[in-house]
């Protein structure tokens, strides 16, 4: 059976999921390579992405390989910790940018004459500082493919560990051969 084959004999919500999960793969991947090309390494703050993509891929697995109700919901309560993970990242990176505003070339000058408004507008923008405070919302894009996945999957509802195929209410589970 070939690639093709399987997609036109799975029903929809599985390769939804299935794509759900590559994006979700994708996503980490390429947020490993961005953590290494900035060597985001140096002290104990600039670990806890690796940690949580780590858990990212911990939640893809429990999902994507033969998924149970126990390992689905192990999944959702990965997902959540890498979610506030996430917004403590957003929080450190304007925080950072906002702590370097003064040292700005351009509004070193007049930096406490700002407004408080504006000075927090100039962090989350990176218009000053260095971190780019949207930057660790790609974790929580990757959390939140890995929990589309887990949607009212078959899994959970009965246990399974074969969620493949679907059965339409109203007809009978056969296995397809």
């Amino acid at each position: 059976m070939t690639v093709r084959d399987r997609v036109r004999t799975t029903d929809t919500a599985t390769n939804l999921r299935a794509g759900l999960l590559v994006l979700a793969a994708v996503a980490t991947a390429g947020t490993a390579i961005e953590l290494a090309t900035e060597r985001h390494w140096n002290g104990a703050v600039q670990l806890i992405p690796w940690f949580a993509l780590a858990m990212v891929a911990a939640a893809w697995v429990l999902t994507a390989w033969r998924p149970r109700r126990a390992s689905l919901a192990a999944a959702r309560t990965l997902i959540t910790v890498v979610f506030l993970v996430s917004l403590y990242g957003i929080w450190e990176h304007v925080e950072s940018n906002l702590n370097a505003g003064w040292l700005d070339a351009f509004h070193a000058a007049g930096w406490q004459s700002l407004g408080t408004g504006t000075r927090w507008w100039y962090a989350i923008t990176k218009t000053v500082g260095a971190a780019p405070p949207l930057a660790p919302g790609i974790l929580a894009q990757a959390a939140l493919l890995v929990l589309l996945a887990t949607w009212r999957h078959p899994a959970a509802a009965d246990g399974s560990t074969s969620p493949t195929r679907c059965t339409p209410p109203g007809t009978t589970s056969s296995t397809p051969t």
